[in-house]
């Protein structure tokens, strides 16, 4: 039996974010929160456009999400992320306490894991969904910009 809700349909909302943020000249990183099956939050990068380092795409749908449910903690909830998250935001995942992280990609350089980042206790992460997309866009992205600098 095919489960419609599943991590993969899930991460494939956050790349269609992290597509938005590529379409738009920015790193393609995109996010979803998830509570009930149902995406609550969504977001992608936006350090570009708003020309502000805090933009990440998981910041972004921290703030979506606290706003949807009407308070600042995340239990419940589960963040799709197309990129490990970095040590801010994972410091930001620790405080709104959300319950699961997926992430798609590992960031071997800036990475929470690398970085020994805590996450809360009760925050479980999960990563490798649809790994394979997401390198796949950034490294795109990236030989893209060094080809027009």
């Amino acid at each position: 039996m095919i489960k419609p809700f599943d991590d993969s349909y899930f991460m494939k909302r956050a790349l269609q974010e992290a597509e938005l943020a590529f379409d738009t000249n920015e790193v393609p990183v995109g996010a979803v929160i998830v509570a009930n099956n149902t995406v609550i939050a969504r977001a992608h990068n936006l350090t570009e456009t708003l020309n502000d380092v805090t933009a990440h795409a998981e910041m972004q749908a921290i703030t979506a999400a606290a706003n949807y449910l009407g308070g600042k903690y995340l239990k419940g909830c589960t963040l799709y992320v197309t990129l490990e998250p970095c040590q801010m935001c994972a410091g930001a995942l620790f405080w709104s306490q959300i319950d699961k992280i997926v992430y798609a990609t590992r960031d071997t350089q800036r990475g929470c894991i690398n970085l020994n980042t805590k996450l809360h206790p009760k925050t479980k992460m999960v990563g490798g969904i649809l790994e394979e997309e997401a390198a796949a866009l950034l490294k795109r992205f990236f030989i893209e910009k060094r080809n027009l600098n």
